[in-house]
């Protein structure tokens, strides 16, 4: 049973990054875009999250380092938002290449930076400061659930909030209506008034911030730092979790756990004796062979915004 718990627990840890790229990438393609660069983002915030926590700490500030890095991770990542709503909303280029770019530029322009920044080191320097787990009083001294529920990162129940935010938002409020609109209809929804491309534009930058989330939450939990395999193929997996979710929050939020799970059962396996002799690099396998498998099976099954991915001319409806 112990096992079991510290599997969950494990699950909720690795999934975390995932369910902020994940959401990201939902709100994005619900608004009819294409969103190839969750992977580019999540580096973005990666980079962000490692920088800036690095020169709190420098400052003294080392209490509120993480959470300073944390939240600017947006804030840079909205600069590589902004070239992929420019190029995919505003002048209509092939939306997969425009992610593709983003992903490219991204990787590449951050490593630049970080060899500027820290005299040609290949990665940051290790970070002293980063998110612990936040236990709930009383909750997770229960045996079994407060292991497994109640000890979790706080970047852990803000993407669990935002999951449930981002559901009501979509399906209960007027903005998530016209959002879920002009990725279906845009062309009924800018004659019911709702000007559709400023929507998909929007949605870009807000998707690619939150996406940055979950960059940023690799580097303040399991690496203590940024280097240029940081992210390694995240994006890629937060993607397969839009799809497998259907493009619904709670969907996407389900799948997200789901690979996570992956990761959790990797490290549980490793610590097994029986398993020692197997290498490494089979479980490391793990996480991208589960999602191969996912969307074999279910890429058929899954229905995507009807204009996902067709750029909007507004004479034309």
């Amino acid at each position: 049973m112990e096992m079991i718990a510290f599997l969950i627990n494990g699950t909720f840890v690795f999934a975390t990054a995932l369910i902020f790229a994940a959401l990201g990438g939902l709100i994005t393609e619900r608004a009819g875009v294409i969103n190839l660069g969750l992977e580019g983002f999540m580096v973005s915030g990666a980079f962000t999250a490692g920088v800036v926590t690095y020169y709190a700490e420098q400052a003294g500030m080392a209490g509120a380092a993480p959470w300073i890095g944390f939240l600017a991770a947006p804030i840079f990542t909205l600069l590589f938002a902004l070239l992929h709503a420019i190029a995919s909303v505003r002048f209509k280029a092939n939306q997969v290449i425009s992610g593709i770019v983003v992903n490219m530029l991204a990787a590449s322009s951050t490593f630049f930076f970080v060899k500027l920044l820290f005299d040609g080191a290949a990665e940051t320097p290790l970070l002293q400061n980063v998110f612990s787990k936040v236990s709930i009083p009383v909750l997770s001294e229960l045996p079994f659930v407060g292991v497994a529920f109640f000890s979790l990162y706080p970047v852990t129940y803000i993407a669990i909030a935002l999951a449930i935010i981002i559901y009501f938002i979509m399906y209960r409020t007027p903005l998530g209506l016209r959002l879920r609109a002009v990725g279906e209809h845009p062309g009924s929804a800018d004659t019911a008034g709702v000007r559709v491309n400023r929507l998909r534009f929007l949605a870009v930058l807000a998707g690619g911030m939150i996406a940055s989330l979950g960059g940023a939450t690799v580097t303040l939990t399991m690496n203590s730092s940024f280097t240029f395999h940081t992210i390694s193929g995240q994006g890629f997996i937060a993607l397969a979790a839009v799809i497998f979710g259907r493009w619904h929050p709670i969907g996407a939020f389900g799948a997200a756990l789901f690979f996570g799970v992956a990761q959790a059962v990797k490290d549980q396996i490793q610590v097994i004796e029986a398993a020692k002799h197997i290498p490494n690099e089979i479980f490391y396998l793990l996480p991208y062979v589960l999602t191969l498998v996912v969307l074999i099976f279910t890429s058929k099954k899954s229905s995507s915004p009807a204009a996902l991915g067709v750029p909007y001319e507004p004479g034309k409806r």
